[in-house]
């Protein structure tokens, strides 16, 4: 992955990672980490085009998940500190945990349809 380019099976990827209800920033920060063996913010924004509060909110979120480990890189001087990123998980595993959450998500959809029909033959 290049600056602001992602392979066709990446966007492939990080578009059906959003229709399991990620959000955009979400996959494509996802898909980006998934790519390297450790990341800054600042590569992360480069390189897929988001900007700084994007990319913020996205990291919490996978962090939030334990889908992604942050460690303190020393940095020379003054300014804010630099955080390298990296999976916590193989991507195959995490796929795995959406996976089952798709699932669960369909049966609930499924249990719920039936509670209609079962409702709409006591009341008509």
């Amino acid at each position: 992955m290049t600056k602001g380019i992602l392979t066709k099976e990446q966007e492939e990827l990080l578009e059906r990672l959003a229709k399991t209800g990620l959000q955009k920033n979400v996959a494509k920060t996802l898909v980006f980490i998934a790519s390297r063996e450790e990341t800054t913010s600042r590569e992360i924004e480069m390189s897929t085009e988001l900007r700084q509060p994007e990319v913020s909110i996205a990291m919490q979120e996978l962090r939030n998940r334990d889908w992604v480990k942050k460690r303190d890189i020393k940095k020379e001087g003054k300014g804010r500190p630099v955080h390298g990123y990296r999976l916590d998980k193989t991507i195959r595993q995490i796929i795995k945990e959406i996976r089952a959450e798709e699932n669960e998500r369909i049966n609930d959809i499924r249990d719920n349809l039936n509670a209609i029909d079962e409702l709409v033959k006591s009341i008509y």
